[in-house]
């Protein structure tokens, strides 16, 4: 069982399993925001995954930025992955539009705006269920 960082749980909610990673949604509602965290401990860069496991990896970056982009239709999906605080291996996907308030600049440490909590559940219900039509 992967050992989850603190900060990836205290600020993100559980959505699903992948074959390699954990699907997360990012408290952040200023943007649609899933993270994706192989779930393999003690893994802080992409270069520690084994060959199968990076292409792994590059295939649900892919499915989920697909279904980010099916789901809400962004002008830009943002990909990125940092660790300069979190240094366990996640991955942001982000979805970016022009009109976002920090367009065309990064998110990082820029607005933070916390979810309803009904509006919470029925984003990570919205996306399970992508996940899920797009597993089968």
């Amino acid at each position: 069982m992967m050992q989850l960082d603190h900060r990836l749980a205290q600020s993100s909610e559980f959505i699903a399993d992948l074959t390699l990673c954990q699907v997360r949604l990012s408290h952040n509602a200023a943007f649609p925001w899933l993270i994706l965290i192989p779930k393999i401990d003690d893994i802080i860069e992409i270069i520690n995954l084994s060959r199968p496991d990076q292409h792994q990896l590059m295939d649900e970056i892919a499915q989920i930025s697909k279904i980010m982009q099916d789901l809400f239709a962004p002008n830009k999906i943002n990909v990125a992955t940092l660790g300069n605080v979190v240094p366990q291996l996640h991955i942001h996907v982000i979805a970016r539009y022009h009109t976002d308030p920090v367009w065309p600049n990064p998110v990082w440490n820029t607005i933070s705006q916390e979810y309803f909590e009904l509006d919470l559940q029925a984003r990570v219900e919205l996306i399970r269920q992508y996940i899920q039509f797009s597993i089968d």
